[in-house]
């Protein structure tokens, strides 16, 4: 199933760490925080991948161009028969990744709906931000949002106020979705989610469209947004102190995304 990953991010609030660069490209350990995510969902068997790019995004592309280069040994060999030699595994994983120019300057809404045409003909499809890693259960996410057929599914976690507040009732719907409540008790978005192509139908082509603002509202007030409750690992990369926090975790060998080892 495919996964798209919005990776328009400019990283503002990180400060010197996203320096020159897109946010999902900020390193945890040797590798982009965006790797570790793709690596994530390859390791539940999904390698199809459409990244929404934004600011920088030709840093996104110029990575996964030179992805073999990157990732292992090799020798060059000059003069008229020019060639070059990989040495070692050619990657992790087979991916396939579909690098999309969605606009420097739009918002969350505008970069979904401008990736429509590289997911036609899938009934559902993975999305998630490019900044931040969990160890939610993909495959219990999946079907949870296959047993009820509604339109959207969001993996609800238990973090500071600062993100999107989500009240459901006792089968999982949504009721109400508030984007960054100055208070609250209950879940907030994780960012993970699953959808159906009707998702569109919710989206418009403007630079200006938040996604978590107009789209996933009318989502709740029309019955068709769910909740899957993660009580695991969740954590976003939006300050300094989160990205040392990340990096502290990997150093320490206590990574809980990195199931794959």
């Amino acid at each position: 199933m495919k996964v798209v990953i919005l990776c328009g991010g400019r990283g503002t609030r990180l400060g010197d760490v996203a320096e020159n660069k897109p946010k999902p490209m900020v390193p945890i350990g040797p590798r982009p925080l965006l790797w570790h995510l793709m690596r994530y969902y390859a390791h539940w068997g999904h390698n199809e991948f459409v990244l929404c790019l934004g600011h920088k995004g030709e840093i996104i592309k110029d990575y996964f161009v030179n992805y073999k280069m990157r990732t292992t040994d090799l020798t060059v060999t000059l003069g008229r028969e020019s060639k070059i030699d990989y040495h070692g595994p050619d990657a992790d994983t087979p991916w396939r990744v579909t690098l999309a120019d969605t606009g420097d300057n739009a918002m969350t809404g505008a970069r979904i709906k401008r990736i429509q045409k590289y997911v036609a003909g899938e009934k559902n499809f993975f999305l998630t931000y490019g900044d931040g890693l969990s160890d939610v259960n993909l495959k219990a996410l999946l079907a949870a949002h296959e047993s009820h057929g509604k339109i959207m599914t969001l993996c609800g976690v238990h973090p500071t106020g600062r993100f999107g507040e989500i009240l459901s009732d006792n089968r999982g719907r949504v009721i109400e979705f508030h984007e960054k409540p100055k208070s609250g008790g209950g879940r907030v978005s994780g960012g993970f989610f699953v959808c159906r192509q009707e998702l569109f139908n919710y989206l418009e082509d403007r630079d200006d469209l938040v996604f978590e603002l107009g789209p996933m509202s009318r989502l709740a007030r029309d019955g068709q947004l769910m909740v899957f409750e993660h009580d695991g690992f969740w954590q976003p990369m939006d300050t300094p102190r989160e990205f040392a926090a990340l990096n502290a975790l990997l150093d320490e060998g206590k990574a809980p995304w990195m199931i794959w080892r």
